[in-house]
């Protein structure tokens, strides 16, 4: 896939406020409008709990496929409801605690365990993955998948061990290689997906190391998900 065949439009920078809550209401709104013309929308962060604001907007019937060293699964965090530690908590209120799918995670406090074991919530930390392999953990992911009618994944460039992307707000040591992590996500890209994000890139922490594995992620999943909607076009 060439990457310069995919019909891709920048819609800039969303206006944000202080209030956390009006800037996912007005980023649930863009995204809508953006899904409703037909397009995929892409938003790059910045602050994770921007997930939030497009998940709101999506239709039901959708699989959420984290790829995050944190749960972010704590009901509030610093005294508020609304932060990069509630956001997945939050989601799992609209889509369901089945719909939820954590991959790469290895740091999380102990409401999260409990939380993550009463609720089932379906996780791999990368020791597991490796324990597994690329091929069955992308046989669980697609099995996963297949009970919803659409996919949204979203991505916290701190998945990545520190080595390959220092440049995040809340870096966590022994995290995925480059390698594991585009053979998942473009697998997770072909399973119906109706959008994704990528977020928690802190450029100025590092060299730019991190903003060059964002860039390539998103390109990575683009052309893939392209490709599944050429594939479903044709078939």
């Amino acid at each position: 896939m060439d990457i310069e065949s995919v019909q891709i439009h920048d819609a800039g920078d969303l206006h944000i406020v202080d209030d956390v809550s009006e800037t996912l209401r007005r980023l649930k709104i863009v995204s809508g409008d953006i899904l409703s013309a037909g397009k995929m929308p892409v938003c790059i962060g910045g602050e994770h709990t921007i997930s939030l604001g497009v998940v709101q907007s999506l239709p039901k019937s959708v699989g959420v496929v984290s790829f995050d060293a944190h749960g972010d699964l704590r009901d509030e965090y610093g005294g508020g409801k609304l932060s990069h530690a509630t956001v997945l908590r939050r989601i799992s209120e609209i889509v369901g605690t089945d719909a939820i799918f954590v991959c790469g995670v290895r740091a999380l406090c102990k409401e999260e365990v409990v939380f993550i074991e009463k609720e089932r919530i379906q996780n791999l930390t990368p020791w597991k993955l490796r324990e597994l392999g690329i091929e069955r953990v992308a046989k669980m992911l697609k099995e996963f998948l297949s009970k919803f009618q659409h996919t949204y994944l979203t991505i916290d460039s701190d998945v990545l061990d520190p080595a390959f992307c220092p440049g995040v707000a809340n870096p966590e040591f022994d995290g995925l290689n480059p390698s594991e992590l585009v053979n998942l996500v473009n697998v997770v890209a072909q399973q119906g997906m109706i959008g994704f994000d990528l977020v928690e890139i802190c450029p100025n922490y590092d060299s730019g190391a991190a903003a060059v594995a964002a860039s390539r992620l998103i390109f990575e999943v683009m052309a893939s998900a392209e490709n599944a909607r050429k594939g479903s076009s044709s078939s």
